[in-house]
């Protein structure tokens, strides 16, 4: 079947057309001369056809045809009026609405068939929807003129041919874009009306174009003076994507006029070197000197120079403006949902809800985008409320292969790299690398875009990579085609330059800028103008309190008993407006009545007043968890839901939000089902506030896994490799309760692994004061350091974890619990030495014995080990002659082979020490609850029985 039938092949196979004609005739006769004659599904068909104008434009119904049929048939048998068809208007209107689908075609796939492969290593695919042939149209059509009022190409009517051209040079060039699935008919208009306003071509003048140039130009010149000056160190070299840095530049320069105060720059390391030079304007001496090695060693660990972080201040013609580059290590695309943490931190105290004066801007490599799940997970988050960043500019710098990747059969299972971002309708501009100016235009569009709808939107920037994955590689082995290509390729700004010759701007203008730059490198400076020094707005946050702190520092947690009352009481108070469920209101009942002192705290009445109490001091509170506003256990109902709520977004009521006048914020957010965007973006944002406790709560602890990459880059290393200060806080409910092996533990052990050089602080509380305790610990003292929190699951209903309201107007966070049971300390023999729930099982136990020569110390901080307040404890019993350390872990879990040093350590000669706890294990806890039932108490009776297995002597 040759390609000018297609369209008529597709007609005469649709139920429409071919054999059925008689049978649909018949049937819409019927249903002109009696719609109820017909089956449902025919009159709902014909039913709808009734609301399609007339080909006259006329809303004129339609009658049955077989009458009239017939009435001229008759006339004609009696010589009357000849009947004359008019198969003329009839094709004239098939070719309108084809030209209609053509229109759409176009713009629909029309970049699938643009120009965008620099190397140019295939064939222009052949797409059967763009080609006028599928619509039946011949070369006899090109000049037949048809209205196109519905574009915006600036006539109403064109032949065929302007048409075709102009649908070509718009989305079939060297920018192609996608923006037709968007569920928004406002935003498609917007883009056709820009793109077809000017056919996807930018008009710049001399100064802009020479501009371009210059910034390609740095972009090609910094990486070759470093690949001669620095033979074989790796720096992941940009050479092939030089036009990343001209877009770059135009962001910053178009943000800084659209009123955008704030960029935050997050990068792997593909051309991060480039941007630290030629966008954020470090000072290339300082690089150089990275590289000889004479750079400030300050920090204990330090990271190599791809992975640092930058921030500048720069001039643009709408003022300065901040740029930050964050930290990121080699784990691509993690850093993302950190920077849009931290952007959302600056939105915040802007009190700038849109993003209007803070822009993210995420830079990706074209197989980390599509293949790392982190960018779902961030994309996902784009537009709800708690995560929110009025949108943001992605840059993809694809070079068409992933480190040894380049087949397509293998890369991805989608068209485009950027497949992904449909998911959230955010537009692409595919745009080809060799051409500058498009990329420029691009980033002008993309940026407009954001700023008009507060949308993620993306430029996907198609390059290639010159060297190898770094400058030790052989890509040749690999890609020896594309690598011929790349080879025989001379190198964007050398394109470029030749181009502006042409037009008249200077035989020697692109070797003039080149020997400039080289000039400037040599001296170790820029040939742009240098940053802002000493510029700083009130928004900028001073860490200095933060720096140098000790994990002893003291901080006064407890509050006033006057303080107390007032803030129980206001906490408690729901407007007679909201009615809660009938739980809820005893819970509220409830803490009513602990507020007042007639019965003990809970964990959850803990929590709510360690927040209260800071909200009411100044210290805004972000909480944030899959169940955060309830609680996975229903211990919290933060968030209170009107009963008699008539609308799906409004009746709610969150107590702590109306603690006093002029409080600080207290926001709660139940997250997407997210781990590890989300405890990044939290990361993001506590490392761009100290002032705010920023807390992400795990709904299990054991999923915490899901995001252990942000634990182990971010979290435990961030501060020895970067510098970074972190306040973020972390509950992670954990407790062996017979719920299997996904459902009792957060893995106390990796977190004990990470922790070194004073990095953090893990603390498990078994009481309510204790939680109170250490939660206002985390803000009032100037200590920023990632607090992990072991959070209970069945304590938080025990009324042994109760606490009396005079802990919490006195006292503060117990490092160590001592004995609190009136033994004969001369008389004790062993002390058990445990963290968390346990503790209540060996209370009980001891009492069951009788076993008052047993005494037991609760570490409720386990990192930094509390050795002092330990030392102390243990000197009380002088007679002790066994330690014991009890947990329900397993041997090769939780705190015991960390802990055991600790303990030694503080030990007398001639004192023992055994375990007591699950037997090593591959799974955390077993999936049989009889099972778990003997473990546990073989582990509480092992406690005090007679010691076994390992045991470390003094």
């Amino acid at each position: 079947m040759n390609e000018t039938s297609v369209y008529q092949a597709y007609s005469g196979n649709t139920h429409l057309f071919g054999g059925n004609t008689p049978y649909v005739e018949e049937m819409y006769e019927n249903y002109l001369a009696n719609p109820g004659s017909v089956p449902d599904s025919w009159r709902d068909y014909f039913d709808a056809l009734s609301h399609v104008p007339a080909v006259d434009g006329s809303n004129a119904k339609d009658v049955p045809h077989l009458p009239v049929i017939n009435a001229f048939a008759e006339r004609a048998k009696q010589g009357g009026t000849k009947v004359v068809l008019a198969s003329a208007d009839v094709e004239m209107g098939r070719k309108r609405t084809a030209v209609q689908q053509l229109i759409a075609a176009y713009r629909n796939v029309g970049q699938r068939w643009a120009d965008l492969d620099p190397l140019k290593r295939t064939e222009r695919p052949h797409i059967p929807d763009l080609d006028p042939a599928f619509y039946g149209f011949t070369d006899g059509d090109q000049e037949t003129v048809f209205d196109t009022s519905n574009t915006f190409f600036g006539k109403n009517r064109m032949s065929l041919r302007e048409l075709l051209n102009a649908l070509r040079e718009t989305y079939c060039g060297t920018l192609g874009s996608e923006f037709m699935y968007t569920s928004e008919m406002g935003e498609k208009r917007w883009w056709q009306e820009k793109l077809e306003s000017i056919r996807s071509k930018p008009n710049f003048n001399s100064e802009k174009k020479k501009h371009i140039l210059d910034r390609l130009t740095a972009a090609e010149g910094l990486e070759r003076y470093l690949h001669t000056k620095y033979v074989g160190q790796k720096r992941f070299s940009l050479e092939g994507g030089e036009s990343f840095i001209a877009a770059m530049d135009e962001l910053v320069q178009l943000a800084g006029l659209k009123g955008v105060q704030e960029v935050v720059i997050g990068m792997a390391h593909r051309g991060r070197l480039n941007v630290l030079v030629n966008t954020m304007r470090k000072l290339p001496a300082d690089l150089f000197a990275e590289f000889d090695h004479t750079a400030p060693e300050e920090l204990p660990s330090g990271d190599v120079k791809y992975h640092q972080g930058f921030s500048s201040d720069v001039s643009t013609q709408g003022g300065p403006v901040h740029l930050s580059l964050a930290f990121n290590p080699s784990h691509l695309e993690i850093v993302n949902p950190v920077v849009e943490g931290s952007v959302r931190a600056r939105m915040d105290r802007r009190a700038d809800p849109t993003g209007n004066q803070v822009l993210p801007v995420l830079v990706h490599g074209d197989a980390a985008f599509g293949g790392q799940g982190v960018n779902q997970e961030t994309l996902a988050l784009a537009q709800t409320r708690g995560y929110t960043t009025g949108g943001t500019v992605h840059i993809i710098v694809n070079n068409q292969i992933g480190f040894t990747t380049s087949d397509p059969r293998d890369m991805r299972s989608s068209v485009f790299c950027t497949d992904i971002v449909k998911m959230v309708e955010a537009p692409v501009l595919h745009v080809n690398g060799d051409d500058p100016e498009a990329v420029v235009l691009a980033t002008q569009l993309a940026l407009e875009y954001r700023m008009a709808f507060r949308k993620d939107v993306v430029i996907d920037i198609v390059c290639f990579r010159k060297l190898g994955h770094n400058e030790q590689d052989t890509p040749a082995l690999t890609q020896p085609l594309m690598y011929k290509k790349i080879a025989a390729h001379p190198g964007t700004r050398k394109l470029f330059a030749d181009k502006l010759a042409t037009q008249g701007l200077g035989d020697t203008l692109g070797d003039d800028m080149v020997k400039a730059y080289r000039a400037a490198l040599d001296a170790g400076k820029h040939t742009e103008d240098p940053v802002l020094t000493n510029f700083k707005t009130k928004f900028t946050v001073d860490w200095a309190p933060f720096l140098g702190k000790k994990w002893t520092d003291a901080g006064d947690t407890a509050i006033p008993s006057a303080e107390w009352k007032r803030l129980a009481e206001k906490i408690t108070t729901i407007p007679e407006s909201v009615t809660p469920h009938q739980l809820v209101k005893k819970v509220y009942d409830d803490r009513a009545a602990m507020g007042r002192g007639e019965v003990n705290v809970d964990w959850g009445m803990g929590e709510h007043m360690a927040f209260a109490s800071l909200v009411a001091s100044g210290y805004p509170v972000r909480l944030s968890g899959e169940d955060s506003g309830r609680g996975t256990f229903t211990h919290r109902h933060a968030v209170i839901h009107d009963q008699k709520r008539e609308k799906w977004d409004i009746g709610t009521y969150v107590a702590l939000q109306h603690v006093t006048d002029n409080q600080a914020p207290f926001t709660v957010i139940d997250s997407i089902l997210s781990e590890e965007a989300v405890l990044a973006f939290e990361y993001g944002y506590a490392s761009n506030d100290p002032h705010t406790l920023v807390i992400w709560e795990a709904q299990f602890g054991d999923f915490a896994n899901g995001a252990q990459v942000v634990i182990d880059q971010f979290i435990a290393s961030g501060e020895v490799k970067w510098g970074r200060v972190n306040g973020l806080t972390l509950m992670l409910p954990h407790g062996y309760e017979g719920q299997g092996p996904e459902h009792s533990s957060a893995r106390l052990e990796r977190f004990m692994q990470l922790a070194a050089d004073t990095n953090m602080q893990i603390v498990q509380p078994t009481t309510a004061s204790q939680i109170f305790h250490v939660l206002r610990r985390q803000m009032v003292r100037d200590l920023r350091k990632p607090l992990i929190i072991f959070t209970p699951k069945s304590l938080l209903r025990n009324k042994d974890a109760t606490s009396p309201v005079s802990e919490f107007i006195k006292g503060g966070f117990q490092t160590i619990i001592p004995e609190n049971k009136a033994l004969k300390a001369d008389k004790v023999k062993r002390v058990l030495v445990c963290s968390g729930k346990v503790y209540y099982d060996l209370v009980k136990k001891r009492e069951e014995l009788g076993a008052d020569d047993v005494a037991i110390l609760r570490a409720e901080q386990l990192y930094p080990f509390p050795h002092k307040a330990f030392a102390t404890e243990l000197k009380k019993y002088p007679n002790a002659t066994e330690l014991v350390w009890t947990q329900d872990e397993p041997q090769n879990q939780g705190a015991w082979f960390f802990v055991q040093h600790y303990i030694h350590e503080n030990m007398t000669a001639g004192q023992k020490l055994g375990y007591s706890g699950r037997a090593a294990s591959a799974s955390p806890a077993v999936g049989y609850s009889h099972l778990h039932q003997e473990q546990q108490k073989a582990l509480v009776e092992g406690a005090f029985g007679k010691l076994k297995g390992f045991v470390l002597q003094k």
